[in-house]
C-alpha cells in the first residue's frame, strides 16, 4: 500500500491531489465527491479584489447619500449589510464546505494592489479557512511601471495579508517574472508559506465575425505541464516554501511528474471540470500505481527526486540542453519532426 499523505503549508493531507480554485467549489456535493475520490484539500473559487472594492465603494456612496436623508427617509433605507452581496455568499460557501468535507479548505483572494480589500483575509480566517491562497494575477497595463515596481507592489500585498492572519498564506503566481526564483525567495522573506506555479494567464481571442474580443474559458491540457515542471525543479532546492503545481495535470502520471520535480501538492481544475469531480479517484489510483511500480513506498519519498539538485543529469533543466535539443532537430520531407 503506497502512502500518499503529504505535508503542505503545515497542513497534513491524505493525498497530494488538491481541488484547485474553480467554479466547482460552489457545489458542495461535487467537492464531497472529489474528496471521496482522494482529494486531500480544496481551494475555493477566488474572491476578486475588483468585487470587494466595488462593494466598498457602493457602501461609501450609500452612506454619503444616507447622510443627506431626513430621519423618516433613513428609517426606510436598507442598512449597510445590504452591500455585502459579494463577500457574504462566499463566507456562507466556505461554511458549507467546512461542514461537508473533512479535509483542509483554503479560501482564495485574487488581487494585486494594497488596500482595504485585504482586510477580508481576516474575515476568511474567522470563518474557518484553514489557509489562504493569494492569487497575484494581473494584466499589466501601466506603460511606465517597471517590473521591479510591479513586484514590490505585489510583495506589499503579500506582507499585508500575511500580517492580517495567523493561518498559512500560499501565493499563486504567473510565469511572467524576469526571475521566478528570485521573486519566490522574496515571497518567502515576505512571510508566505507556499507558492503555486503557475496561474493560467487570461488569454482573450478575437472574434473576426463580430470584430469583438472573444471571452471564453479554455481548459488546460497536459501540454502546459512542462513549464511548471521546469519551475518546480529549479525552485525545489532553493526554497523552504511548500510548492504546488497547477495547470496541465490531467492524469496520475502528470501528478507523478510534478511530485518528482518537487511539488508537495498538485492542484486540479480543468480535468475535474471536463471529466467530473469523481475522476479524482482515477488520478489517485494512477499515481499510487506508478509509485508502487517504481518501488516508492510513499509520495513523499518520490518528491524532488528529479529536481535540479537531485536529477541524474541536472543539465536537462538548463539552457545547454535546450541548445542540444534544437541542434538535434531534423525536419522530414513531410514536415514532421524526424529524430
Amino acid at each position: 500500500m503506497v502512502d500518499l499523505t503529504t505535508s503542505w503549508l503545515g497542513l497534513s493531507l491524505r493525498s497530494p491531489l488538491v481541488v484547485a480554485a474553480s467554479p466547482l467549489s460552489k457545489d458542495a456535493s461535487a467537492i464531497a465527491e472529489a474528496v471521496a475520490g482522494g482529494a486531500g484539500a480544496v481551494v475555493m473559487r477566488s474572491l476578486f479584489e475588483e468585487q470587494l472594492v466595488h462593494e466598498q465603494m457602493g457602501l461609501h456612496r450609500f452612506l454619503d447619500a444616507r447622510a443627506d436623508m431626513d430621519a423618516e427617509a433613513r428609517s426606510y433605507a436598507p442598512g449597510p449589510h445590504a452591500f455585502s452581496a459579494d463577500a457574504e455568499p462566499y463566507l456562507a460557501e466556505l461554511a458549507r464546505l467546512k461542514k461537508r468535507v473533512d479535509v483542509p479548505v483554503l479560501a482564495s483572494l485574487n488581487g494585486t494592489t494594497p488596500g482595504g480589500w485585504t482586510s477580508y483575509a481576516k474575515r476568511l480566517e474567522d470563518a474557518g479557512a484553514d489557509a489562504l491562497e493569494l492569487n497575484l494575477y494581473e494584466v499589466g497595463s501601466a506603460p511606465d511601471e517597471t517590473g521591479a515596481e510591479v513586484e514590490e507592489r505585489q510583495l506589499t500585498v503579500v506582507r499585508g495579508v500575511v500580517a492580517a492572519v495567523a493561518i498559512p498564506v500560499s501565493v499563486k503566481i504567473t510565469p511572467f517574472y524576469a526571475s521566478v526564483t528570485a521573486f519566490v525567495r522574496a515571497l518567502e522573506r515576505a512571510g508566505a508559506r507556499g507558492v503555486v506555479v503557475f496561474n493560467r494567464f487570461y488569454q482573450p481571442d478575437i472574434a473576426l465575425d463580430t470584430l469583438d474580443v472573444d471571452r471564453h474559458l479554455v481548459l488546460s491540457t497536459s501540454a502546459e505541464l512542462p513549464l511548471r515542471l521546469h519551475a518546480l525543479a529549479r525552485l525545489s532546492p532553493v526554497t523552504g516554501l511548500s510548492l504546488a503545481c497547477t495547470g496541465g495535470v490531467h492524469s496520475g502520471l502528470d501528478a507523478a511528474k510534478a511530485i518528482l520535480s518537487g511539488a508537495h501538492a498538485v492542484e486540479l481544475a480543468s480535468v475535474l471540470l471536463e471529466r467530473g469531480p469523481g475522476h479524482c479517484a482515477v488520478l489517485r489510483d494512477e499515481l499510487a500505481g506508478w509509485l508502487r511500480e517504481k518501488g516508492y513506498a510513499s509520495s513523499a519519498e518520490a518528491r524532488g527526486v528529479l529536481d535540479l539538485r537531485s536529477a541524474p543529469d541536472p543539465r536537462a533543466w538548463e539552457r545547454l540542453d535546450y541548445a542540444q535539443m534544437l541542434d538535434g532537430w531534423r525536419p522530414s520531407r513531410s514536415g514532421k519532426r524526424r529524430p
